[in-house]
């Protein structure tokens, strides 16, 4: 049976005129009666009444209807995915969470050499919970974050693998005071109470600082009148005096070197992390395995 006649059955079936559905169809009307003929025949039923001027399906008709309906569906569902399937192969999809999305990734997969390089990529920023559910849920080929051996990345180790690409370090920072000086700074907050513009549970970054200062930060005065997951918005409100934040050094670099911010502890408060690919360790499309291979050629 060919699955173009239960398209042409449907036409008719929404016309319930020859003539129309040939049209529908884009074929003659001699052709289209024939495809329906041949239906019938595959079929060995009438499925349309035509000893009156009206035409009507049968019984068998109506049946054949639902059937050829569900399978049209079901058809055209497949096509899109198939249609999907071949994006995704030709394509590298990567969830990054939004402090390397700004800064980061421009530049280090500019720096790529071809095929990668010239690669239609998604970009998918988000806070690192998300990032690690569209990595479950299979919605991107890799995930771009901040790690720290105090923390794990919440991906099973059996079906993930990383690879790191560069060091950064999480960093203190509040507004520069006209003398140079920061206006807040973690000295003073033993002493003092002291605005900490702070990341909630849902950044990768608080889960890496929250693991490595939490006993030090106890033995300061911090509130936290602002938390978000995103650094970017922590850095905005540092630079407009709001309070101490701490941010990816490569967030925050230019602000440093203009004197818009200032660096509000010492060392100690300093956090030093990797930057990090991770993927699953399924075999992915040609492409994507050809950039992971370069990745970790790129790392070494």
């Amino acid at each position: 049976m060919n699955v173009q006649w239960l398209e042409d059955f449907i036409a008719l079936a929404d016309c319930m005129n020859f003539s129309k559905a040939a049209e529908k169809r884009n074929v003659t009307q001699p052709a289209f009666s024939r495809r329906i003929k041949s239906l019938e025949e595959a079929l060995a039923a009438d499925l349309v009444d035509r000893s009156s001027h009206r035409l009507k399906l049968t019984d068998a008709g109506n049946a054949v209807l639902a059937a050829a309906k569900d399978v049209d569906g079901r058809l055209k569902r497949v096509c899109r995915e198939i249609e999907q399937m071949k994006a995704v192969a030709s394509s590298l999809t990567f969830a990054s969470t939004h402090a390397l999305s700004f800064t980061f990734f421009p530049n280090w997969f500019k720096a790529l050499p071809a095929p990668a390089s010239s690669a239609p990529v998604h970009l998918l920023a988000d806070n690192m919970n998300a990032c690690e559910r569209m990595m479950l849920e299979g919605r991107a080929q890799f995930l771009l974050c901040h790690s720290h051996g105090a923390t794990e990345i919440s991906l099973p180790e059996m079906s993930f693998r990383m690879v790191e690409l560069a060091k950064d370090e999480i960093v203190p920072v509040a507004k520069s005071s006209k003398d140079g000086f920061p206006m807040f700074s973690l000295d003073d907050a033993v002493d003092n109470d002291t605005p900490l513009l702070s990341f909630d549970d849902r950044s990768g970054i608080g889960r890496i600082l929250d693991s490595v200062l939490d006993e030090r930060m106890r033995k300061v005065r911090l509130r936290s009148p602002f938390s978000s997951h995103l650094a970017v918005a922590l850095k905005a409100l540092a630079v407009d005096g709001k309070g101490i934040a701490w941010a990816p050094r490569s967030l925050v670099e230019d602000e440093l070197q203009s004197g818009a911010l200032c660096l509000a502890g010492g060392e100690e408060w300093r956090v030093t992390v990797s930057v990090v690919l991770v993927r699953s360790r399924e075999r992915q499309s040609p492409l994507a395995e050809q950039f992971w291979s370069l990745a970790i050629r790129r790392s070494s």
